[in-house]
């Protein structure tokens, strides 16, 4: 199953577009997940630089941040299954990561906030 969603990542790593820095506060609600279905929000952040994350979904999501080096996906967070989750990341290097979401087979509503809170 790992192998199959790092495949999946590289897939749909090739078809992104420029990502942008994280300026203000995102706020995103119900965001309609069909069946295995994925939905990714990436931004560029510096070295040391932080992130608050807090989502919650019904079903429960699986949900990475998740970066690419080489051909490579990098999941420095991975949580196979959860309802609700909230904490704060903090950028290893300059890069663009991505917050990534994926619905079961049922499907999920999913409602989300990011926000910069700078380096530490």
């Amino acid at each position: 199953m790992i192998a199959a969603r790092v495949l999946l990542l590289v897939a749909l790593w090739g078809c992104s577009s420029e990502i942008q820095r994280l300026e203000a506060t995102r706020v995103i609600s119900g965001v309609d997940l069909p069946g295995y279905a994925m939905h990714e929000e990436c931004m560029a952040l510096e070295r040391d630089e932080r992130i608050s994350y807090r989502f919650t979904a019904q079903p429960p999501v699986s949900f990475n941040i998740h970066y690419h080096e080489g051909n490579a996906v990098i999941l420095p967070i991975d949580i196979a299954s959860s309802a609700e989750e909230s904490g704060v990341f903090v950028a290893d290097r300059a890069r663009g990561y991505c917050l990534m979401w994926e619905a079961g087979a049922q499907g999920s509503r999913l409602d989300y906030r990011v926000q910069p809170l700078g380096r530490q």
